[in-house]
């Protein structure tokens, strides 16, 4: 096959074509964006759950006098000291309990001072009401339940509470961001495609008469789909390229400058630049491969002569 003349047929069907052929580049582009977006975004969400699910704990909130007539658990007073060395001990025999800290009502009172100074329910608090605890740093935050099953109802114990769940609202909004992306991706894909299809389909039809001159004089069916398919290629190419430079383009407004989330939440630990490269290849294979396939089934059908 004689590259030169499918270069030139190639030019010839983007010409012929332009305002469709920009139409799919657009498609393509918005589509790939979203589904590289998603990818990142669920990226996010694992390297935050692994940042954070490190650093939560699981609190054992232990009885005060004051929560005798307020807690149905805590009806037998408050907790005793033989109450929480036998608590302490038992955390400390359990093979996935890595360390066990026992927060005082001081120091309680300390950390909800330094929180919340600025309401007006922290200048009436006193150090008397505040809860004593055990902070606990498990090796597998997962196993959260079998502390709560061991340590739940027991004397002294008025509840217990896992971090994560302060957290995990965060990340099912966040998944559910994601599946909205997927979704819109989804529908912009199926338009891609049948912008794609349909473009394929017009360049077929204005050149008919040459394809059916190729078809008469011997030449393969792959020799005359190459053009259209090398067409529709290239559109998706460049769908692709331009999805790469939106994800670049808005992993640096979005985290580093700009809007420069990473110095406005540096307590979220963002993906990093090496994320985002390692999705641009899928990104290019699949707007390379994807306008092909679809180019090659169209043209089975209308490039009959």
């Amino acid at each position: 096959m004689r590259a030169q003349f499918v270069l030139s047929e190639i030019g010839v069907g983007l010409r012929r074509n332009l305002t469709m052929t920009f139409a799919v580049i657009v498609s393509v582009a918005l589509s790939l964006a979203l589904f590289g977006g998603a990818l990142l975004m669920r990226e996010q969400v694992s390297t935050m759950k692994d940042y954070w699910y490190d650093k939560v704990n699981v609190s054992i909130f232990l009885c005060n006098k004051n929560d005798a007539a307020t807690s149905p658990k805590c009806a037998k007073g408050a907790v005793t000291t033989e109450q929480k060395e036998q608590i302490e001990a038992d955390l400390k025999k359990m093979d996935i309990v890595e360390t066990v800290h026992h927060e005082s009502t001081d120091e309680a009172y300390k950390h909800y001072k330094e929180q919340y100074s600025d309401t007006a329910i922290a200048s009436v608090i006193t150090p008397d009401q505040m809860q004593e605890s055990f902070r606990v740093k498990l090796d597998d935050p997962e196993k959260y339940k079998v502390v709560a099953t061991a340590f739940a109802g027991r004397d002294g114990v008025e509840s217990v509470q896992d971090q994560r769940g302060i957290l995990q609202n965060l990340f099912d909004l966040m998944n559910g961001m994601n599946v909205a992306a997927l979704g819109v991706m989804a529908l912009m894909l199926i338009i891609a495609l049948m912008l794609i299809v349909n473009t394929v389909r017009v360049s077929a039809f204005s050149r008919r008469r040459e394809t059916g001159i190729m078809r008469l004089v011997g030449a393969s069916s792959f020799y005359i789909q190459m053009p259209f398919i090398m067409e529709a290629a290239f559109a998706g190419l460049l769908g692709g390229a331009v999805a790469c430079i939106m994800l670049l383009v808005g992993r640096y407004f979005l985290i580093d400058h700009g809007i420069a989330l990473a110095e406005k939440m540096q307590l979220v630990n963002f993906i990093g630049w090496d994320a985002v490269l390692s999705v641009l290849p899928l990104v290019l294979v699949i707007g390379l491969l994807m306008p092909s396939l679809a180019a090659f089934v169209a043209l089975r059908k209308y490039l009959k002569v």
